[in-house]
């Protein structure tokens, strides 16, 4: 059996973390021992049970430092990672086979200084140091090309994916069950996802001033500078069709319950929330950026919207009117992760390319 090492520096459970969740699990069946070597913050307790539980074997470190040393009887290294020095220091005391799985977003698509700085940031802070890896690894066709232009080395495609029995739509009384529970009386917009600038929640909680009959429920890191700054506003304008719930476990059943996705990204990479509600039958309204534009089309899944709170509001409002159509949508977004983007697409892929780099250094 391929034992297979996974290293993350996360100070706390984002998109990347997720996939650890869902996919290191389904490897076992590939013949692939999975370990997680995890910071030891309180924020990661809940997400090392629940590895355990999988049966990943769950290791936790205080400091990056011991890694090569307790990796070093592995077949293959995994890292992914949030912070450069985990590139330009760890990585290259890492024992080969590495492999590099990057999450990231590599562009934002702010005004075109800042986009122009911020990509010549993550060349020299991110890209260049990558290629001490013996494989780069990304998750959507999008960022593959983008980052091969970008980092100048060769980059392996693996699309993301999700469970389509865990995510899936809700039946007409489990629906009815849900809403009542957690108090959806109106057409719904769900807003999850990490705060942050990029995520532009800022835009989705503005959207809802322009959408007085709609209900905007927010799910996040309530205690970010973004998401204390998006409570603020929300009060500040005195929207009463505004929730904020904070963290949730139960991603699942939120999906079933709403009415729609509002996602106002600036910037993303393969995003697992746009999956999880394509694969629930959830239409989602969220921007036209490329790696947005690679899951969803007008007609498919959703729609693609400038981020512009009015615009967004428009789209929401168009939906909610046509309930028809709006059911259209979101059961041609499930039909479309079914195809191409379950997690045993994902598991299975990820397999491949993990037996390959091993079998290059045997």
């Amino acid at each position: 059996m391929l034992r297979a090492a996974f290293l993350t520096d996360a100070p706390r459970v984002a998109g990347s973390e997720v996939w650890l969740l869902e996919v290191l699990p389904r490897l076992a069946h590939y013949g692939i021992q999975s370990s997680v070597f995890l910071p030891n913050a309180e924020a990661l307790n809940e997400m090392a049970a629940r590895l355990t539980a999988a049966g990943v074997v769950v290791n936790r470190f205080t400091h990056p430092s011991t890694l090569p040393a307790q990796t070093a009887g592995f077949d293959v290294r995994v890292v992914q990672a949030w912070s450069p020095g985990t590139y330009t220091k760890l990585l290259p005391a890492l024992a080969a086979p590495r492999v590099v799985i990057v999450h990231d977003q590599p562009d934002y698509h702010y005004p075109l200084g800042l986009r122009a700085l911020y990509r010549e940031i993550y060349r020299y802070t991110k890209a260049h140091p990558q290629r001490n890896a013996e494989r780069i690894v990304t998750v959507s066709d999008w960022a593959r090309d983008f980052l091969q232009r970008l980092g100048g080395g060769e980059v392996v495609g693996l699309r993301n994916g999700v469970d389509p029995q865990r995510f899936h739509p809700a039946t007409a009384e489990e629906r009815l069950r849900l809403r009542s529970e957690l108090g959806f009386d109106r057409f719904t917009a769900l807003v999850p996802g990490r705060f942050a600038p990029e995520k532009n929640q800022l835009a989705a909680v503005l959207a809802a001033r322009h959408a007085r009959k709609l209900d905007f429920v927010f799910v996040g890191d309530m205690d970010s500078g973004t998401g204390t700054l998006a409570r603020r506003l929300a009060q500040t304008l005195q929207l009463n069709n505004v929730r904020f719930l904070g963290r949730r476990w139960d991603m699942p059943e939120l999906y079933r319950a709403a009415d729609a996705l509002l996602q106002p990204t600036r910037s993303e990479n393969q995003s697992l929330v746009t999956l999880e509600a394509m694969a629930s039958a959830l239409p989602v309204v969220t921007t036209p950026i490329p790696a947005q534009a690679e899951l969803i089309q007008d007609g498919r899944g959703g729609l693609l919207v400038p981020p512009r709170p009015a615009l967004l509001a428009l789209a929401l409002n168009a939906l909610a009117r046509h309930p028809e159509r709006t059911r259209v949508l979101g059961e041609a977004g499930r039909q479309h992760v079914l195809a191409h983007h379950t997690l045993e697409h994902t598991a299975a892929g990820v397999a491949r390319m993990l037996q390959d780099t091993a079998d290059l250094f045997r």
